[in-house]
């Protein structure tokens, strides 16, 4: 049997696996090693530290300092892309003639570089990032930070022509699949969705006794929901609220006591597991209509009941197994009649049937290494 290599160069240490874009990149290790493909990652570090985890499922792993500071924003390049370049990474990624995989614009400095011209170049697409900092910037309330998410957009807006240099896109929702084939014609562009470590359904029939929010709450996006569902959802809503994430801003944690609701902060991954699965409800919103929310996976894989807006949807097929509502007496009615209602074994089975064909992560692993080699 031929032996497989591929180069991954990922915006971030993709371990631990304890958010959105990093479940991604960890559970495609985890597939592709299960695959039989010998993966060489290299990773930029500046928040994470390296991971011995990761020598489990790569050939080899690479650490590259993120280069951070005023002086890496003024660049036409944006910031989330000059920052990580590094003359090691561009000899590493010459050093062989495997195919590359660029995890996230974040990580395509080097996509256009003449050096690699010839080699095939795949693009890994979580969000459409110019609309998604663009939409950052909407919800920001600091003048400096929405300054810096508005610019960061034009240039992100700007720099996405790189990506005429890839030879294969890969997209995590229909819509945004649609966007990039209308950008770029001709180009290989294919839907197949994230990544994320659920190769069963945990779902457990019956009651719970609350609603449940989760999410990286350190992100402006998610504390945005979080704060709408406080203030507009369950004032004066006799069903009780839980809410957890990683590093929630101050004004939260006050808005959250002030109201009585139970915000627990940075959870254990089994402790957000075992939230999941014992709320009634699991409630999620957004006002951002790109990628695809892993945290939605998650919920529908584990949990109950699961409420959510049209914007969190958005692109991924997964309506049917949804309870959809918008306004915020959409949301209040929806989650009491959602209480009166038990959760059962054939909801259960309806999702089995969806998710475990379009959402397998060994069935779409076996997509990408049929597209890649």
């Amino acid at each position: 049997m031929q032996e497989h290599h591929l180069n991954i160069v990922s915006f971030t240490v993709p371990f631990p696996a304890n958010y959105g874009g990093v479940l991604d990149v960890f559970y495609k290790l985890t597939s592709l090693k299960a695959s039989g493909i010998r993966v060489h990652l290299h990773c930029f570090e500046y928040d994470r530290r390296p991971a011995f985890e990761l020598n489990g499922y790569c050939d080899s792993v690479h650490y590259y300092r993120r280069n951070k500071g005023f002086k890496e924003q003024l660049s036409w390049k944006p910031y989330i892309v000059k920052g990580r370049r590094s003359e090691d990474l561009l000899n590493n990624l010459l050093s062989n003639d495997y195919p590359i995989l660029f995890e996230g614009l974040h990580s395509c400095f080097y996509m256009d570089h003449p050096a690699l011209k010839g080699r095939k170049l795949i693009y890994r697409e979580s969000n459409i990032e110019h609309q998604y900092y663009f939409n950052l910037f909407r919800s920001e309330k600091k003048l400096s930070s929405r300054a810096y998410f508005l610019l960061e957009s034009i240039k992100l807006h700007h720099y996405q022509k790189v990506l005429k240099n890839a030879n294969l896109m890969l997209v995590v929702s229909e819509k945004d699949q649609d966007y990039l084939k209308n950008k770029f014609p001709g180009k290989n562009v294919v839907y197949l969705p994230s990544f994320h470590g659920n190769n069963q359904i945990k779902s457990k029939a019956g009651r719970g006794s609350y609603a449940f929010y989760h999410g990286n709450l350190s992100v402006v996006e998610n504390s945005a929901a979080a704060e709408f569902l406080v203030r507009e959802v369950f004032e004066g809503l006799d069903v009780p609220l839980l809410i957890a994430g990683m590093r929630p801003p101050e004004q939260l944690r006050q808005l959250a006591a002030s109201k009585g609701i139970s915000l627990l902060e940075d959870p254990t991954n089994e402790q957000m597991d075992q939230l999941i699965q014992d709320a009634h409800v699991n409630i999620l919103v957004t006002f951002q209509a790109t990628g695809l929310k892993l945290k939605l996976l998650n919920a529908l894989f584990k949990g109950r009941f699961l409420v959510a807006n049209h914007s969190m949807l958005s692109g991924t097929g997964l309506d049917s197994l949804c309870n959809l509502a918008d306004s915020a007496s959409e949301l209040k009615t929806t989650l009491k009649t959602l209480f009166t209602q038990e959760f059962t074994q054939a909801m259960i089975d309806e999702r089995k049937s969806i998710l475990m064909t379009r959402y397998s992560d060994e069935i779409n692993a076996k997509k990408l290494v049929d597209l890649i080699f």
